[in-house]
């Protein structure tokens, strides 16, 4: 991790954005931008066709991909690239955001306000889910950047403050904060806490890792579905987990 470079390429990107369109008005949104420029070793490296689909980034032996959302559209990319090469997907995690709003009329933009929502490695399983019968295989590996962001939202939701249901207009990431990867299966383990005792239930999981019960039932779903870990009995109707040893 080199937070001087991450920070060096988001003001370049950033200022460059701004001369031509303004933020946001461009096809590839910033924070895309950003992290495409980070990853790639050289920037020839971007954008680069492989067995007919366009890798974000291909170093020639690696192939690296940023999706900031919707995994279920990379499946197709998956089944092309596993076979023949390693493949790192980055999904970033803004775990400090602050909220700018944006008039669509004046064009004015709030100061920044600090978001109560915290984002977390265990919230990206939402996402994992959709490619979970990829996740087992030794070619892909997973990068999480953990960032302090600004997020940019329209003004154009269907309550009276027009905020609930807004558009998001853009996100800019601050400051990178830390990574967490998942390069082998035994690395899934990390997102166990040590002193949560077994057997536990998704509620008591939930409780060690401070996220709601479903976000704990959606990480416990795929680390069940990838043997990290297993379902040992039931307390009432909810299962109780191990850890299975490596």
């Amino acid at each position: 991790m080199d937070v001087k470079r991450f920070e060096e390429i988001r003001d370049k990107v950033i200022s460059a954005e701004r001369a031509r369109y303004g933020i946001g008005t461009l096809q590839e949104k910033t924070l895309h931008a950003i992290l495409k420029d980070y990853y790639a070793p050289l920037k020839d490296m971007q954008e680069i066709p492989v067995d007919g689909y366009v890798a974000d980034i291909y170093t020639g032996t690696e192939i690296i991909e940023i999706q900031t959302a919707q995994f279920n559209r990379m499946r197709s990319k998956l089944e092309c690239f596993l076979p023949n090469y390693p493949v790192t997907i980055v999904y970033p995690v803004p775990k400090i955001k602050y909220l700018l709003w944006i008039d669509e009329e004046t064009g004015e933009c709030s100061k920044p306000r600090k978001s109560t929502v915290k984002g977390s490695v265990y919230r990206a399983f939402y996402e994992l889910y959709k490619i979970k019968q990829y996740l087992p295989d030794k070619n892909l590996k997973l990068c999480f950047p953990i960032l302090e962001i600004e997020e940019y939202r329209l003004l154009n939701g269907w309550s009276l403050d027009k905020k609930k249901g807004s558009s998001r207009y853009d996100r800019i990431p601050k400051t990178l904060l830390g990574e967490v990867r998942f390069e082998r299966i035994e690395d899934y383990v990390q997102l166990i806490p040590y002193d949560l005792e077994e057997p536990f239930t998704a509620k008591d999981f939930a409780g060690a890792i401070g996220e709601r019960k479903d976000i704990a039932g959606n990480v416990l779903h795929v680390l069940n579905y990838l043997h990290v870990v297993k379902r040992c009995g039931k307390k009432g109707n909810a299962y109780l987990y191990k850890v299975v040893e490596f």
